[in-house]
């Protein structure tokens, strides 16, 4: 059987409208003409290619102040140079960083507050997908476990060393997630199951950090140089996003607005301004958008 045909989940999601690109509840043209993250310090993890460059280039045009990490010093100073070429004068610290290692992370963050004096951000952006053409019981364990090690393990020391200068300025976190947690597609039980794990992790954070807002963000789909090499197979009628889609809307999580989804998931592709007017109420008045049990009824 097809996998794609063999995919149980499709519909967990909020009914409200599908978006694609940028859009105009999310636009960020007003924060890139106010500046509205001057003096800001925002920290991107996975920063070197897609989603996370195009994040750090979305902020600096808003004014923040970036530190990009990534493991590689020669790819993250290719993103530099992409961002100074967007935003003259931009401020930009590169820090290689396995997220695997606390002591890289560790240092990650103590290399941003020393350059700027603090840290209001966190994108926790950095993962990895392994082979999705094989079964669990074909997939070598290191090759499987390390897909946890990124997903897990890396959201874990990230989020764990930054918590300290976070709470200082009341901070926002966005870790980045997948509709792969919600749904059950053959072959992609290690990226499936490290997904909907940190969606828990994102719950355990705001409830013990109450200074602190976070999100569990799905940024759409996105044909990445990850999923590629990971051999994804995309359904024929799938409608691709951009990458502008997740960095706007994280733009516009962390300006504040949003707070009241702390400790959510939410997708990228879920109109926010359907989801504010609709939804708002009766995600504040009980248990939404976290995992729980399905009961019968």
């Amino acid at each position: 059987m097809d996998p794609i045909q063999s995919v149980v989940g499709y519909d967990e999601a909020l009914p409200v409208t599908n978006r694609h690109d940028i859009y105009s509840a999310i636009d960020p043209k007003e924060a890139f003409a106010n500046q509205t993250y001057r003096g800001k310090v925002v920290l991107i993890t996975g920063a070197s290619r897609g989603i996370g460059q195009e994040t750090a280039i979305t902020y600096a045009k808003a004014g923040a102040n970036l530190a990009i990490a990534g493991r590689s010093q020669e790819t993250l100073d290719k993103t530099a140079a992409v961002i100074h070429a967007a935003v003259s004068g931009a401020q930009v610290l590169a820090v290689p960083t396995d997220v695997r290692d606390p002591k890289a992370t560790e240092a990650a963050v103590q290399a941003t507050v020393e350059r700027f004096g603090r840290l209001d951000v966190l994108i926790a952006n950095a993962g990895a997908l392994s082979n999705f053409n094989q079964k669990l019981g074909d997939k070598g364990p290191d090759q499987w476990w390390n897909t946890f090690e990124v997903n897990i393990r890396g959201v874990y020391n990230t989020v764990r060393a930054s918590l300290s200068a976070l709470e200082k300025t009341s901070g926002r976190i966005v870790v980045i997630s997948s509709n792969a947690a919600l749904l059950r597609i053959p072959h992609t039980s290690d990226y499936a199951i490290s997904k909907h794990a940190i969606n828990r992790l994102v719950e355990f954070i705001a409830l013990e950090y109450p200074k602190l807002t976070v999100f569990a963000l799905h940024p759409g789909s996105i044909r990445t140089q990850m999923a590629e090499e990971a051999g994804v197979v995309y359904p024929d009628d799938l409608i691709f996003d951009t990458l502008q889609l997740p960095a706007a809307t994280m733009l516009y999580l962390t300006s504040g607005r949003f707070d009241w989804l702390n400790g959510k998931y939410l997708s990228a592709t879920w109109d926010i301004s359907e989801i504010e007017r609709d939804w708002k109420e009766k995600v504040q008045a009980g248990s939404a958008l976290i995992s729980k049990l399905a009961i019968p009824k």
